[in-house]
């Protein structure tokens, strides 16, 4: 037996010996299973690389804790919230959407203990610039703490004006911290920092290189974007730091988003998930609990919101459920937008189902790509759910990379999941829950307006794509589960 034929034996041993730990050890879903073991024969050496470096199952590990968790009361509070939504929640309940939709907000308290807050104010924002504009005039208005989060943070003209905004606030003695991804902020470097670290300010990535080169996390990523102000404003949804955001890239053209400002009691659940995450991630300090990162919310508004997490450490999709339940309740209308449309059987089976039963469905997705695979695979779904009946629009004027699903005009979420596997069970994330008939209408009256400069995509126009693009569609659609 010669040298190679002794390789090649070998490769095929460890093929067969890491297939069967998939199959049989990992106890993965039957769509993640079959990619990977597709992944593994066709490519037998590289595949196992690949393993190593994207498959880590953290769905077993407590990655996020908070001793002081208990002072500012929030799993009581929700613990109390269900058991009066569960007795008598019509008659406790004021806002009218929370009021209609309580299987929502039980479902919500229940898996993720989401405590339902009714005194919130919400701003709209659709455009990057106007995003950043109200970003950067609270951050100079902040008397305490900053706490900022992103998956991208570029090295360019808009990421170095939030350094300098950040650093200038840690000068005056206000608390800063940044907690950026660090494959989505792989730009980032130690030299880009150092205005705000010398100001007295702390950055932090989630998830480094454990290894120089080498991060065996770099399949789960921090893709949550929240910004949370003295306690008082927070800031959640699609828009991450870099001047593609604001239109500037070429590339991508006008930058189409929705970003969420809210004032209320939902901040503190905001906090509270910022706090969690930075712990995990810092290597100098926790945060520990004070008064003045919880302040007494005012009641500013009425709008119904709650914040809901979900990531690879949880047993549950806390997200996805939330959408899927969103969509069985629709009676009139779904709207969605969405740069990635690549969910699980569950998810287009529901949205299947209520385009069949009558429920207007529409879905907005980009006309170009940024992730080919993933456009591809896109593609592959959307055609499945032309044959439902569902209308599909292909956004022209620039690049959109909103999250958001408006139920009846009455209900919506807004945030950083896209509705795809990645977001569900890969990525951390975290979405608002709406419940506010006005807020849901702005959105709905936005998606309207998008759709002015959308071309509808047919079931007709479908069928003429060619045939490298549907081996492309094919391709892309069998290892969906992974991408």
């Amino acid at each position: 037996m010669n040298m190679v034929s002794l390789f090649l034996g070998l490769i095929l041993f460890l093929n067969i010996l890491l297939a069967t730990f998939v199959v049989f050890r990992e106890r993965r879903d039957i769509g993640s299973t079959w990619a990977w073991l597709f992944v593994l024969y066709f490519i037998p050496l590289l595949g196992f690389v690949l393993y190593l470096l994207f498959a880590q199952n953290y769905r077993r590990l407590h990655l996020f804790e908070w001793k002081d968790i208990d002072r500012i009361g929030s799993e009581e509070e929700a613990e109390e919230q269900l058991a009066w939504v569960l007795s008598d929640g019509r008659a406790v309940v004021v806002n009218p959407a929370a009021k209609g939709n309580l299987d929502l907000v039980t479902l919500n308290l229940n898996a993720s203990h989401a405590v339902l807050s009714e005194n919130n104010e919400v701003e709209l924002l659709l455009d990057g610039k106007r995003k950043f504009e109200c970003l950067f005039r609270d951050i100079a208005d902040a008397k305490d703490h900053i706490h900022v989060q992103y998956y991208i943070v570029q090295r360019d003209e808009l990421g170095r004006k939030l350094i300098k905004a950040l650093a200038d606030k840690a000068r005056d003695g206000v608390s800063v911290r940044l907690l950026y991804d660090e494959l989505g902020s792989r730009r980032v470097t130690p030299s880009f920092l150092k205005e705000l670290r010398d100001a007295g300010g702390v950055a932090e990535a989630f998830f480094p290189s454990q290894f120089r080169l080498i991060n065996f996390r770099l399949n789960y990523r921090n893709h949550r974007k929240l910004v949370v102000i003295d306690g008082k404003i927070g800031y959640v949804g699609g828009f991450n730091v870099g001047n593609e955001y604001l239109g500037l890239d070429p590339k991508f053209g006008y930058w189409r988003d929705t970003h969420l400002r809210i004032q209320g009691g939902a901040v503190q659940a905001m906090q509270t998930r910022f706090i969690l995450d930075w712990n995990q991630a810092s290597r100098q300090e926790d945060i520990r609990y004070r008064s003045e990162l919880f302040p007494e919310p005012e009641t500013v508004g009425t709008a119904g919101v709650q914040i809901v997490s979900s990531g690879p450490e949880s047993k549950l999709e806390h997200i996805k459920n939330g959408y899927v339940k969103m969509i069985s309740v629709a009676r009139k209308s779904i709207l969605i937008q969405t740069p990635y449309f690549v969910p699980d059987a569950g998810f287009t089976d529901a949205l299947q189902i209520a385009a069949l039963s009558g429920v207007e469905v529409v879905v907005m997705i980009p006309d170009k790509p940024d992730h080919p695979f993933i456009y591809w695979a896109t593609m592959s779904n959307i055609g499945e759910m032309l044959k439902s009946g569902v209308s599909v629009y292909l956004y022209r004027n620039g690049f959109i990379h909103a999250k958001t699903i408006v139920v009846d005009e009455e209900i919506a979420s807004v945030g950083t999941a896209n509705m795809d596997v990645r977001s569900f069970k890969l990525n951390f994330e975290v979405n608002a829950f709406l419940y506010d008939a006005g807020i849901s209408k702005k959105l709905a009256d936005a998606f309207r307006q998008d759709i002015r400069v959308s071309e509808e995509l047919t079931l007709e126009s479908y069928a003429r794509r060619s045939r490298w693009i549907r081996v492309k569609e094919s391709v892309s659609r069998l290892i969906s589960p992974i991408l």
